[in-house]
């Protein structure tokens, strides 16, 4: 064998390594690599309490209770589901009912999310694409300024 042949050999194995390791990290992230979970998606196919996972959708109207402090409730639905979130701290100034929310955070065992952290859409234009593409496909009317193809300004 020339030194060009095993240097063929020695590029071809690598490669041919590096696309097995890239599929075994895919295959093994594959239901993590979602951007967020809608409720329908959590009833579907229910995440292991604990888990820390995006959840995305509409807060619910005439969901949000205020607590003592900086506690706050509500209810996050994409018109199918609902899920309760608790969250302690700071909202976003454009957080209110019938907006879109991704919180993060984990769910419990009772089925109550907990969020460490809220967002909100950053504009009266936008609503991320994400998030109004999985609403539209549950059969929730979405009005021009939260249609997907908007971008942001």
């Amino acid at each position: 064998m020339t030194r060009k042949q095993k240097r063929g050999w020695m590029i071809g194995g690598g490669v041919a390594t590096l696309t097995v390791a890239a599929i075994l990290v895919l295959f093994a992230l594959k239901d993590s690599v979602v951007f967020f979970h809608t409720p329908s998606d959590i009833a579907e196919k229910p995440v292991p309490a604990g888990n820390r996972i995006r959840l995305g959708g509409l807060v619910a109207n005439g969901s949000v209770v205020r607590g003592a402090g900086t506690t706050v409730s509500f209810k996050v639905t994409d018109t199918l589901k609902d899920i309760p979130v608790n969250f302690t701290g700071v909202l976003p100034d454009l957080f209110r009912e019938g907006q879109g929310v991704v919180a993060e955070g984990t769910i419990g065992t009772d089925g109550t999310f907990t969020a460490d952290s809220v967002l909100a859409k950053h504009d009266e234009n936008y609503m991320p694409p994400e998030v109004a593409k999985s609403l539209e496909a549950r059969g929730v009317k979405l009005g021009g300024s939260a249609h997907p193809e908007t971008k942001a300004q």
